[in-house]
């Protein structure tokens, strides 16, 4: 299984990229994914929605349907492209360090 480094880290990643291990993600990894996602630097707002997909992940095992996501947090769709080209199930719940 292909790894994925950043800074001190090495975990393993599956053919798309996504962390295998979820409890191991931490800000580091996640700058070091966005970075794979075409983030180069990680505002406020892209915090916002990382955590936020964290957080309904650990609570429910399951990443939240993006009408719930936008409605949270008061993102629009649009903008929540904006700030993961990639999209929120692929490049915001990559970031976020949710299985695929």
């Amino acid at each position: 299984m292909p790894e994925f480094k950043a800074g001190e880290y090495t975990l393993e990643i599956d053919e798309d990229g996504f962390i295998q291990e979820p409890d191991k993600w931490n800000e580091t990894i996640a700058k070091g994914l966005a970075e794979t996602e075409g983030v180069t630097e990680m505002g406020e707002d892209h915090w916002k929605l990382v955590n936020y997909l964290r957080d309904y992940f650990l609570k429910y095992g399951v990443a939240p349907m993006i009408r719930k996501l936008c409605k949270e947090t008061g993102f629009k769709l649009n903008y929540v492209y904006e700030l993961f080209p990639s999209g929120p199930a692929k490049g915001a719940c990559k970031v976020a360090g949710l299985p695929k």
